[in-house]
């Protein structure tokens, strides 16, 4: 393949341009903020399963506060009505008498019901304090997720326009370069990671290795419109005032 030098030379810009690119991709795809919002995302699911057996269990507790307390007015409803009998003083001795032993009765009836229901409503309350002290990690670790997003994707926007500002020059560099060169440079850079490596100091840039001799002499004898490439990683290899030849 034949290229005018300067035009092989421009493979040296853009491959540090596609270097450039590369280094904002690795930059961006490694972003703490990545790797903190993974973590925050997997805290807000463990708390959000943790909220939903705290709500659960909470909701059954309660139903057995409404049952106790419906229990305790049962009594309490029956002893006032007891009560406003025996008052009445209507009925036979053994009628009062029967009330009377009924109400002593419904009393420890009541005390042992309304111990019940304390002990349950005790548990409704730590339950509360528990779905508080979860929703309020929640909350927290939400707030967290939203300004780690933040900072994140200002850091992307950032990337993304020094991006942006690299593809432009390398897309005119391309250009310049021509499609025939550029279609080999990026063969070579898939396989290689680089497509083009200066020749310094008698030294490939690329794989680093000093050409022999042989080497040498077929670089010399080329044209300067000759594209070269290196025997050892395949590089082209372009010629440059320090190249020493």
């Amino acid at each position: 393949m034949k290229a005018d030098p300067s035009r092989q030379r421009r493979l040296l810009d853009l491959q540090a341009l596609d270097t450039r690119l590369a280094q904002l991709d690795h930059r961006r795809r490694t972003l703490p903020e990545h790797a903190r919002l993974e973590e925050l995302q997997a805290r807000v699911e463990e708390l959000e399963a943790e909220a939903v057996r705290a709500r659960t269990a909470l909701s059954d507790v309660q139903r057995e506060v409404a049952k106790a307390e419906a229990d305790v007015q049962l009594v309490r409803d029956r002893a006032e009505r007891d009560r406003q009998r025996l008052e009445s003083g209507v009925g036979t001795a053994k009628d009062l008498q029967a009330l009377q032993h009924e109400l002593e009765s419904l009393a420890r009836r009541q005390a042992t019901l309304e111990d019940e229901e304390l002990e349950v409503m005790q548990r409704a309350e730590d339950l509360q304090a528990e779905v508080d002290r979860i929703e309020a990690q929640l909350a927290k670790v939400r707030s967290e997720v939203a300004e780690v997003t933040a900072a994140r994707d200002g850091k992307v926007a950032e990337l993304d326009a020094e991006r942006a500002e690299v593809a432009s020059g390398r897309d005119a560099i391309v250009a310049e370069v021509g499609p025939d060169l550029v279609a080999l440079y990026d063969k070579i850079r898939a396989t290689s990671g680089t497509g083009a490596a200066p020749l310094v100091q008698r030294r490939c840039g690329g794989c680093q290795l000093e050409l022999n001799n042989v080497e040498l002499g077929r670089i010399r004898a080329a044209a300067e419109n000759e594209v070269l490439r290196c025997e050892e990683c395949r590089r082209i290899l372009v010629r440059t005032p320090e190249s020493g030849v």
